[in-house]
């Protein structure tokens, strides 16, 4: 007579994952300003609160944080405005010693040289004014849609496009509202799918949010305030 099979108890059940919201920006946006009301803020916004809110600024400021943590841009901006806060008084700079107030940003030297030419082409082709334009913006060496974004979101207060960088990259894309590979495709993908209203904020609190919370690696999933909407795409490890 065949032995019969040991008595086994069947695994229970797990507990279905709850449910994902829909997307609701307005609430998204909400719950993120809650979040990251006690974070340092990203440097441009930094900035304009400190007082460099003039489009110059904030296009100076935005060329020297490329590749550049948020807290040297800070210093370091502040230090090249206190020489020289207009395209006049910039084009006047020796590169040499422009270079010297770099120090601490990434690439000082070509970052001097640019600055420089940029201050000087103001001067002469725009009268002294900085073009409100993506195009006019772009136009300039060192000057990518990202930078051209953000000078004209907070020093001009214009919606014109969604200022992507590497944190409203990979959070967007965790929330699974965009699938894109690039910062670039990002920021065209979110111009169908983010109102209008949210195109500046977006990058005011991605940016800590995702240098705090959002992490790039384990991100804190299980404390996250918007756990509920984001669909977590990607993340294979989180706290």
């Amino acid at each position: 007579m065949p032995t019969p099979a040991p008595h086994t108890t069947p695994p229970a059940p797990s507990a279905p994952l709850p449910a994902k919201e829909p997307f609701d920006a307005d609430e998204v946006f909400r719950r993120l300003r809650r979040a990251t009301a006690g974070l340092p803020k990203a440097a441009m916004f930094d900035l304009r609160d400190q007082g460099y809110d003039t489009p110059f600024e904030q296009l100076v400021g935005s060329l020297i944080s490329a590749r550049t943590r948020d807290e040297t841009t800070v210093t370091v901006s502040k230090r090249v405005f206190a020489a020289a806060r207009t395209p006049e008084s910039m084009a006047a700079m020796d590169e040499a010693a422009l270079t010297a107030l770099l120090d601490g940003a990434t690439f000082p030297e070509p970052k001097a040289r640019d600055l420089i030419a940029l201050a000087r082409r103001i001067v002469a082709e725009h009268g002294g004014r900085v073009p409100d334009t993506m195009e006019g913006l772009t136009a300039f060496r060192g000057v990518g849609p990202k930078i051209a974004a953000l000078t004209l979101a907070v020093g001009f207060g214009k919606a014109a496009a969604v200022p992507v960088d590497v944190h409203v990259h990979r959070i967007t894309n965790r929330w699974g509202i965009v699938a894109t590979g690039t910062p670039e495709r990002t920021m065209a993908a979110l111009h169908d799918v983010l109102p209008q209203r949210y195109w500046i904020e977006i990058n005011e609190r991605l940016v800590p949010f995702g240098k705090w919370v959002c992490t790039g690696e384990r991100p804190k999933c299980s404390t996250c305030v918007l756990l509920s909407q984001c669909r977590q795409v990607g993340v294979t490890s989180h706290r």
